[in-house]
């Protein structure tokens, strides 16, 4: 089976020609599909619209957040729904077209666990074009994972590398370092990117702000289950740098010139360095126990429920 997990947020005038495409896309694979809708808190009747939508198709689920919470909670609730063995996400903008869903299912039967669309030739103000050229190559040279463009909505998964992805905040532009950070094999297909005809873009110079998530990430994937060495390391260059300082004073104006350093301005910073030093790396130890104590997902279903203000899915 596919899942087509689709996040939504007020493109009620796209939808319909949006469901239409992508079920003649799907109908083509000659596998079994779902479609999973997540209304992520839309306010211009995309709700209503997908439940006459679902109406006509049993097919269609639809999760409905109560607000808007973002594109990465709104993925994570649709990886967790899905059931199908092949994950395949995208927008409603029909910017990505339904119809290139058949290349990257293509790739991920060869044996890919990741597939990644590459808008190759983008119809996008030129701002966001510059914006996303530079934060592809800024993450492809800080991770190693070379790739044209990590933040296209158009993307396939195995069902175990979509579901191991806990995402939040930003996460959602960093899908394809955190699929390897776990192991999963990635690769990239060209796809056909159309120009928007209906609403507006929900992202903007936002874009620029990506650098928390980035450091976030940074975190996560290389300390998040030894945070020690990285508060460690911190805490340890500038208790030395206070140390150079105090022994500096020290042995310079105190063995040597005889001149008390007590009230010099300096020591005083050295003391400090030193004990923020320490302060930082004893935080780092505290952090690594409680990871090592408590060990529980970031978003699991449970957790996310509450967030949902209406919902199709049957009990089984």
């Amino acid at each position: 089976m596919i899942s087509a997990v689709i996040p939504v947020l007020n493109e009620i005038e796209s939808l319909d020609p949006f469901y239409t495409r992508l079920v003649k896309a799907l109908d083509k694979l000659d596998k079994s599909h779902e479609i999973i809708f997540i209304d992520d808190g839309s306010t211009d009747g995309s709700l209503a619209k997908l439940q006459s939508i679902a109406k006509k198709d049993s097919t269609v689920k639809i999760f409905s957040f109560r607000r808007n919470q973002g594109k990465a909670e709104a993925l994570t609730l649709g990886f967790q729904k899905a059931k199908g063995d092949i994950v395949v996400t995208l927008d409603a903008d029909l910017q990505d077209r339904p119809e290139e869903i058949e290349k990257l299912v293509k790739l991920i039967k060869d044996g890919y666990e990741v597939v990644c669309g590459w808008r190759k030739e983008r119809k996008d103000a030129t701002k966001m074009k510059l914006i996303s050229k530079f934060w592809n190559a800024v993450t492809g040279a800080m991770w190693g994972v070379k790739l044209h463009d990590y933040n296209c909505g158009l993307k396939a998964y195995t069902k175990e590398a979509a579901k191991s992805l806990h995402l939040y905040g930003g996460m959602h532009r960093f899908i394809p370092l955190l699929a390897v950070q776990q192991g999963f094999s990635i690769t990239e297909v060209a796809v056909v990117h159309e120009p928007r005809k209906f609403g507006k873009s929900k992202y903007g110079f936002s874009k620029i702000f990506n650098l928390p998530d980035m450091f976030t990430l940074l975190f996560l994937t290389k300390y998040g289950r030894r945070p020690l060495h990285f508060f460690a390391a911190v805490g340890s260059i500038l208790f030395l740098i206070g140390l150079g300082i105090f022994l500096y004073l020290w042995l310079d104006l105190q063995i040597i010139h005889h001149l008390s350093i007590g009230r010099r301005p300096l020591f005083f910073v050295s003391l400090v360095m030193m004990l923020a030093g320490l302060q930082i790396s004893f935080s780092g130890l505290l952090a690594d126990l409680m990871i090592n104590l408590t060990r529980t997902p970031q978003m699991t279903e449970d957790g996310i429920h509450h967030f949902i203000r209406y919902s199709n899915e049957k009990d089984a």
